[in-house]
């Protein structure tokens, strides 16, 4: 349970410390190197930690444990502990991070930036509150 926590207190550090250096539009994201790479870092940082707290609900709560990280969602979904647009959204969040963790072919900066800047706060939030609804 303590390790849930933890990882909760980890993703609303991450989500602050994003908040504080996201540039206030595209053209700034995109001139700004240093907090385009500091973004998209933190953006990775997001997702592995909502990652890793779904496998620790996962464990917690004794589901069957997935093979693949993106499973976990789905495992989630399957007991009830998240519904279904979280589950998608959360999966292609992953996906986005693969992206920009391994450089698949170019990356667009507008979808990135939609992102970082509205989708991975949103989802990662409402992640947390089911946590703490339906876990904690």
């Amino acid at each position: 349970m303590n390790r849930i926590k933890d990882k909760i207190g980890e993703i609303e550090e991450y989500l602050e410390e994003l908040e504080n250096i996201i540039p206030k539009d595209i053209e700034e994201y995109q001139k700004n190197i240093e907090k385009k790479a500091a973004c998209e870092r933190y953006f990775e940082k997001i997702v592995e930690a909502v990652i890793d707290l779904a496998q620790l609900v996962i464990k917690f709560k004794k589901f069957s444990y997935p093979e693949e990280d993106t499973q976990a969602f789905e495992i989630l979904l399957k007991n009830k502990i998240i519904q279904k647009e979280l589950c998608e959204k959360l999966k292609n969040a992953k996906g986005m991070r693969n992206i920009l963790a391994h450089e698949y072919g170019q990356v667009d900066d507008e979808l990135v930036f939609e992102a970082i800047t509205q989708e991975i706060m949103i989802d990662s939030e409402e992640f947390i509150e089911s946590v703490k609804k339906k876990v904690l």
